[in-house]
């Protein structure tokens, strides 16, 4: 494409690199902003800088939050004897909107991938695993997607618990190999959890 502004190639090529989003799409968005009064564009600008700035991850769940304990953490009438594992915090959304699990979450940040460079290091695995140690969790559910990173990384967890006491389940396969959690619709996802197995009996499977 060849533009008579410098900057509007400028946004276009901020705005392309956004997932999801190319060329024609980010001209589309660039030129409707540019529609938009300056009091709205301003605002947004506004809200992405705060975000940025101001986020946090929740110093127990590892959560977005906008204060140190997340919403979901600091409610008491959450369950936090049962957390629930998951991969990021697009899982925590969609578990969320079920409306079936009233439990407390643990956001890993990823899945062990040797191919793409990411170990247990790299991941929340240690806090949860000393949670658990410290004996403030009664069952952990795996609600990672079903994928062989997700299986490994289930089953590492596993390994780490071994000589706790602790009981660990699964989510129930009603989710296809290899689906993303956040594309599961909310009934599936929500009887997933609900008719979750004991981690050993998915093993077996």
């Amino acid at each position: 494409m060849d533009f008579s502004s410098k900057l509007l190639e400028q946004a276009l090529d901020e705005m392309s690199q956004l997932p999801g989003i190319g060329k024609r799409t980010a001209l589309r968005l660039v030129l409707h902003l540019l529609k938009q009064p300056t009091e709205q564009t301003d605002q947004l600008t506004k809200a992405l800088q705060n975000l940025r700035k101001n986020i946090k991850l929740c110093r127990n769940c590892f959560n977005i939050s906008d204060t140190e304990l997340c919403e979901i953490c600091s409610n008491t009438s959450r369950v936090s004897e049962l957390v629930c594992v998951v991969e990021d915090i697009r899982d925590v959304m969609a578990i969320e909107n079920t409306g079936q699990y009233r439990g407390h979450y643990h956001v890993l940040g990823g899945k062990i991938s040797p191919m793409d460079g990411i170990g247990p290091s790299q991941l929340t695995i240690k806090p949860l695993v000393e949670k658990v140690k410290q004996g403030k969790i009664e069952e952990i559910i795996f609600a990672l997607s079903s994928t062989l990173e997700g299986d490994t990384t289930n089953f590492y967890i596993f390994k780490q618990l071994e000589g706790t006491n602790i009981k660990t389940s699964t989510i129930a396969r009603g989710i296809s190999v290899g689906d993303e959690l956040e594309y599961a619709d909310e009934v599936t996802l929500g009887r997933s959890i609900t008719n979750r197995v004991p981690f050993e009996s998915s093993m077996k499977g």
